[in-house]
C-alpha cells in the first residue's frame, strides 16, 4: 500500500478519539496500567490519518496519538457530491470495510469507527459496511487504507491511455 506524504503542518486538523483502552502489565512489583488511545485526524477536505498513542496519563495518550496521526495522513480522492470516485473494499488485518459511492443527500450511512473517518475526511454521501473483524483499531485502518486507494476517473482514463469519456461511459 503506498501513500503519498503530506505536510501536515500546511493543513488545519481535526481530531477525534475512536477508542482509549487501559492496558495493564503485570510485573513483580504488582500491575503497571497503561492508556493506548486511537486518534483519528483529518482537515475535511481529502485527508485523514489515524494514529495510537501509548502512556502513563489518558491526555499524554491522546497528545502522542494526534502526533502519530498527523505523521500519517492520506489524500482521499472525492467527486463533486462529495462522495467517493468508486465502489471499493479497503482491507487492514482480517478486517474489511465496504466503501460505496453514494448520490448527493445520502448522508454517512457507517459504523461508529468508520464514520468518524469519513467525517474527518470530509465525505458527505457514502455508504459503509464493516465485513470480517470488528476491531475498532483496524477497521478504521482498513477505512483508511480504502480511502487512500481510490482513484479519479482522471487517473484512470490516464493509465489506460483513453479518452475521459470512455471511462465514465
Amino acid at each position: 500500500m503506498k501513500r503519498a506524504m503530506i505536510d501536515a503542518s500546511q493543513i488545519e486538523l481535526t481530531d477525534k478519539v475512536v477508542t482509549i483502552k487501559r492496558v495493564t502489565k503485570v510485573v513483580k512489583g504488582g500491575r503497571n496500567m497503561r492508556f493506548t488511545a486511537l486518534v483519528v485526524v483529518g482537515d475535511g477536505n481529502g485527508h485523514v490519518g489515524a494514529g495510537l498513542g501509548k502512556a502513563t496519563e489518558i491526555p499524554e495518550a491522546i497528545r502522542k496519538g494526534r502526533e502519530d496521526a498527523a505523521k500519517n495522513l492520506v489524500s482521499v480522492a472525492l467527486d463533486e457530491v462529495n462522495s467517493i470516485s468508486h465502489d471499493f473494499i479497503g482491507k487492514y488485518g482480517s478486517a474489511q470495510v465496504l466503501l460505496k459511492k453514494s448520490p448527493d443527500g445520502t448522508g454517512i450511512i457507517a459504523g461508529g469507527p468508520a464514520r468518524i473517518v469519513c467525517e474527518l475526511a470530509g465525505i458527505k454521501n457514502i455508504r459503509t459496511k464493516s465485513l470480517g473483524s470488528n476491531n475498532k483499531q483496524n477497521v478504521v485502518l482498513a477505512t483508511i487504507s480504502g480511502l487512500s486507494q481510490l482513484k479519479v476517473p482522471e487517473e484512470v482514463a490516464a493509465a489506460r491511455g483513453k479518452a475521459l469519456a470512455d471511462i465514465k461511459g
